[in-house]
């Protein structure tokens, strides 16, 4: 028995979300699992005795694929920004405090200021490294600077 892969989807969706959220403790990586789960079906051509059948073998690739994601290098060396803060060593508190603000830039700001500033890679050198022209580095690299100076402002003269 086969049933078409988008009747499942609209009957399993939600319950195999819930199983891969359970395994995964996150949002994203539930959906990729549950999307994979579906994909794995799609591509097999697995002959099922009946629909249970089907519901139990699409929640074991789901409960197998969510644990598979767990096990993963990045999953089990993943750190929290206060831990990764810890093992750091900065010259002063204020280096250390604009290093903390540095990082919570957007991601585009983020990478070229760090780049710039903590790497010594020149504009020229990150267009490269990001595949953007030199214009856009400098844009970003003014942009994120000019938020860093916002931010920095308003502790500073909250410390006042």
């Amino acid at each position: 028995m086969r049933q078409p892969v988008e009747e499942l989807i609209e009957c399993y969706k939600n319950n195999l979300y819930a199983v891969a959220f359970n395994v995964c403790k996150n949002q994203m990586d539930a959906e990729d699992v549950v999307q994979d789960a579906f994909i794995q079906y799609y591509t097999m051509k697995k002959e099922f005795e009946d629909e249970q059948h089907i519901r139990a073998w699409l929640i074991r690739i789901v409960i197998n694929k969510a644990k598979n994601l767990n096990r993963t290098f990045w999953r089990r060396n993943k750190r929290s920004l206060e831990d990764y803060m810890g093992t750091l060593a900065f010259e002063d508190q204020e280096s250390e405090n604009i290093f903390e603000e540095v990082m919570k830039l957007p991601e585009k700001y983020r990478i070229v200021i760090h780049l710039f500033y903590y790497e010594d890679y020149s504009t020229r050198e990150i267009a490269n490294i990001l595949k953007l022209s030199e214009s856009n580095v400098r844009v970003r690299l003014s942009r994120g600077r000019s938020m860093l100076k916002k931010v920095l402002k308003e502790a500073w003269e909250n410390d006042e």
